[in-house]
């Protein structure tokens, strides 16, 4: 199958015109006061996207048809995204995780940040361009796979992103679990930051000793709170010698560069699911995505939560109110071709950011090549949808920002 490649705008006056025609951000509602959740957008990107003259990538997938999908690539897949900020003008920067799944199968994928802008007249989603994450300065302690220092799938799992208000990045990784601190180019400021007492099997400092995480159940959400000081990362799951359906919050001083100590427990709704993303609301609320691990027909569990830390039941957990379960959306238009009730069916939502009190946007992450949600034996497309709420959020202002 021959390879697409969407190419970026490559000059400064093509990004302001292809910026020009997006409008604003979200779509216009002809109803505001909707009852139930309701799709106000879609949009797709499609799976066989590539990053245009980039290198060669996929050469551990082997050669074997990957839902019709034949690796190696010869270019870097725009895939995968696993966290979401705004960037202004209608368009937003999306993390890409890792790769192809794990840290051996990685190695050629670079990591970056994708500046994409959904178009919602037309359901489809332009790449703008984006960034790589790189490591000039030798922040990084341990070895690289690049000798360029451009970080790759091997060297970190990255799941999650929030911009703080000076404009750099903090993004979570899952093979430390660590906190890498990056400036508005993708290169990283300081040495990552490793959870006290926390270790992954890919954690290199681990020397011999027993992980008390299990492989990609690292930082898969992080909020940031509204003054932007305080960072709250949830991993995706438990530490060891915990409640298996108990996740722990942590909080992280950006001021003083270290943990805080005070820590929050997110409590699952099955041992079996996992989170796919955590943003801010407010200072006390955040939106948690949790899933379980089915996809298509055999998804059932795909919901969004707010989440309050001043457990008001005194449970000792997060008090949890639903938003919007993503596998029963209202769609009285019809958008994206599919019918009266939409289903976001993806084995892994990663993606979710408040777009005004009553509007979020949700992506998927749709692990290229080997996602098939939405049409059994092909690869998922990754897409972008905005839904409704028939309540507001009351989100702080600069949550928004």
């Amino acid at each position: 199958m021959r390879q697409i490649a969407i190419r970026a705008a490559a000059a400064t006056g093509a990004t302001a015109l292809t910026l020009g025609l997006l409008g604003s951000p979200t779509p216009a509602h002809d109803n505001d006061d909707v009852r139930v959740p309701t799709l106000t957008g879609f949009a797709s990107l499609p799976a066989q996207t590539y990053v245009p003259a980039s290198d060669p990538s996929g050469a551990a997938l082997g050669t074997a048809p990957i839902n019709g999908v034949v690796p190696p690539f010869a270019d870097q897949p725009v895939q995968g995204f696993s966290g979401i900020v705004r960037g202004g003008g209608g368009a937003y920067e999306v993390l890409s995780d890792n790769g192809y799944g794990t840290k051996a199968n990685s190695a050629d994928y670079a990591l970056r940040v994708q500046r994409l802008a959904p178009v919602f007249r037309t359901g489809a989603v332009d790449v703008l361009g984006g960034f790589h994450l790189t490591d000039p300065n030798n922040k990084v302690p341990f070895p690289l796979t690049r000798p360029d220092r451009v970080l790759t799938g091997s060297d970190f799992d990255v799941e999650s992103i929030t911009r703080a208000v000076d404009g750099t990045y903090w993004i979570g990784d899952e093979f430390g679990p660590f906190l890498l601190h990056f400036d508005r180019t993708g290169r990283l400021l300081s040495a990552p930051v490793s959870l006290p007492g926390v270790f992954a099997p890919e954690n290199p400092f681990l020397a011999g000793g027993t992980p008390n995480l299990a492989s990609s159940k690292g930082f898969e959400g992080m909020a940031i709170s509204p003054d932007g000081r305080y960072l709250y990362p949830l991993l995706e799951g438990p530490v060891a010698g915990d409640p298996t359906d108990q996740l722990r919050m942590n909080e992280f001083d950006t001021k003083t560069g270290a943990y805080t100590g005070n820590r929050w427990i997110y409590q699952l709704d099955s041992p079996s699911h996992a989170i796919g993303d955590a943003i801010t609301v407010d200072a006390n609320r955040f939106l948690v995505i949790e899933r379980d691990g089915g996809q298509g027909d055999a998804a059932k569990v795909k919901k969004i939560y707010l989440a309050d830390r001043r457990d008001r039941d005194k449970d000792g957990k997060l008090d949890k109110t639903l938003v919007v379960d993503l596998l029963d959306i209202a769609n009285p238009k019809g958008l994206g071709g599919f019918g009266p009730v939409f289903r976001f069916p993806f084995v892994t939502i990663e993606g979710v950011i408040i777009l005004d009190e009553k509007t979020i946007a949700v992506l998927n992450d749709n692990n290229y090549p080997s996602s098939s949600g939405r049409t059994p034996g092909l690869p998922d497309n990754n897409e972008f949808i905005t839904v409704r709420l028939p309540k507001s959020l009351h989100p702080d202002p600069r949550a928004l920002r």
